[in-house]
């Protein structure tokens, strides 16, 4: 469970730092906000809708968005919905639920809803000339009622989690959500990977399935005989859960760089006689 704890810690950290820590460390939130007065850090999609928006973009905006676009580019982009966003917390809770109750199908979500919503958000910025999708945006509500107090984190919570707990498998976090939709883009090109180093190893007991939130991003590196072991999906999550539930130790953390597997494998090909 190291991952698992480690995710917590940061996800629960950073928030008792917005609520807690005086301004002089910190200040604003998860969209924007500033750090020891001197270094400011932009939510590079919230950014990227003021522009659409036609709104002026100040020089420290575009300096805070950089540092976090940089930070995302190496880390992985999704590493934002599993150790920072702090509705990951209650999806997480949601597939709990959902896995004890048995439940299993639930409505059918395409995976690129998600972007054609981060597109939309844009499109609809650019014809209003507002940042419109900030104001129903589940996570940005979520964050702000967090950490300047709100009753709308109640509402917004029971409702994402009932979501996911009868509605869809990972519904939201998985199909529906923009945010997580942009920084998978970032994956495309970010360094940090989770990889199969190990693979030769599996036994095929189907623990990394069942808990990975994308499951469909460990098939072909797993699996895969002739293909990369990095999961190098832009979906991939670097939450860690496939390293933790692994008792063979076929996964780990590594980087885009590094595509050789811990030990040769062996291809029996048709033609060879298997047989003594």
């Amino acid at each position: 469970m190291k991952w698992l704890i480690l995710r917590r810690f940061s996800q629960i950290s950073i928030l008792l730092l917005f609520i807690f820590a005086p301004f002089w460390i910190i200040k604003g939130n998860l969209s924007s906000s500033v750090l020891l007065n001197t270094v400011p850090l932009t939510d590079p999609y919230l950014l990227l809708q003021s522009f659409f928006a036609g709104h002026t973009i100040a020089t420290t905006a575009l300096i805070g968005a950089l540092i976090v676009l940089i930070f995302y580019l190496i880390v992985g982009g999704r590493v934002y919905c599993s150790w920072v966003c702090p509705i990951n917390m209650i999806t997480d809770a949601a597939a709990w639920l959902r896995n004890r109750l048995g439940i299993k199908g639930g409505n059918t979500l395409s995976r690129q809803l998600r972007y054609w919503i981060l597109a939309m958000s844009l499109l609809v910025a650019f014809v209003t000339g507002t940042l419109a999708w900030e104001l129903v945006n589940p996570v940005s509500m979520f964050q702000r009622s967090l950490i300047f107090g709100g009753i709308a984190t109640l509402f917004i919570g029971i409702a994402i989690f009932f979501f996911d707990v009868f509605v869809a498998r990972n519904g939201w976090c998985g199909h529906l959500c923009p945010v997580g939709a942009f920084y998978g883009l970032l994956n495309k090109i970010s360094i940090l990977k989770v990889k199969a180093t190990n693979r030769s190893k599996c036994d095929d007991c189907l623990d990394c399935f069942a808990v990975c939130p994308e499951l469909q991003v460990i098939k072909l590196p797993l699996k895969g005989k002739d293909s990369n072991p990095l999961i190098l999906d832009a979906n991939c999550t670097n939450c860690g859960r496939c390293i933790d539930v692994c008792d063979k130790q076929v996964f780990e953390f590594s980087h885009r760089f590094s595509s050789s597997l811990s030990q040769p494998e062996k291809i029996i090909h048709p033609q060879e006689d298997l047989h003594p």
